[in-house]
């Protein structure tokens, strides 16, 4: 299997035992995000601060993979309070469009570093590999 590691400063640096993205022939798959600023390493503050971030954080490893947001196919949001779901997706509309990715939306007890969200995915390229 050839797979090529994908990885950007304008986004935060793998906190653990992973790589941003992983790129296997026209797919790529993409670490999960939380609001981590990539300058400071910090989460960002308040659970709308923290959803931009994550969507920025993504488009940064999807353009770094020579693709864009409308090429993920699959999203997964994972947020500690699904009562801001809403948030989620009033966020997503202005990063997102028709035809909109495939997603699961999951509640969970705790997220790295205290955060209140975290999305990963997948995106599929039409050009050739990274």
């Amino acid at each position: 299997m050839n797979k090529s590691i994908i990885s950007t400063l304008k986004a935060p640096a793998a906190i653990g035992t992973y790589s941003q993205a992983v790129q296997v022939g026209d797919t790529v798959y993409l670490s999960g995000q939380i609001g981590l600023d990539p300058a400071s390493m910090q989460l960002v503050e308040g659970i709308d601060a923290q959803i931009v971030r994550v969507f920025e954080n993504l488009k940064a490893v999807v353009e770094a993979a020579g693709g864009s947001l409308a090429d993920v196919v699959k999203l997964n949001i994972y947020l500690t309070d699904l009562g801001h779901f809403s948030k989620v997706n009033e966020t997503m509309a202005r990063y997102f469009s028709e035809p909109f990715p495939a997603r699961a939306a999951v509640g969970v007890a705790a997220l790295p570093r205290g955060a209140l969200v975290e999305a990963d995915g997948v995106m599929v390229l039409s050009g050739s590999p990274h």
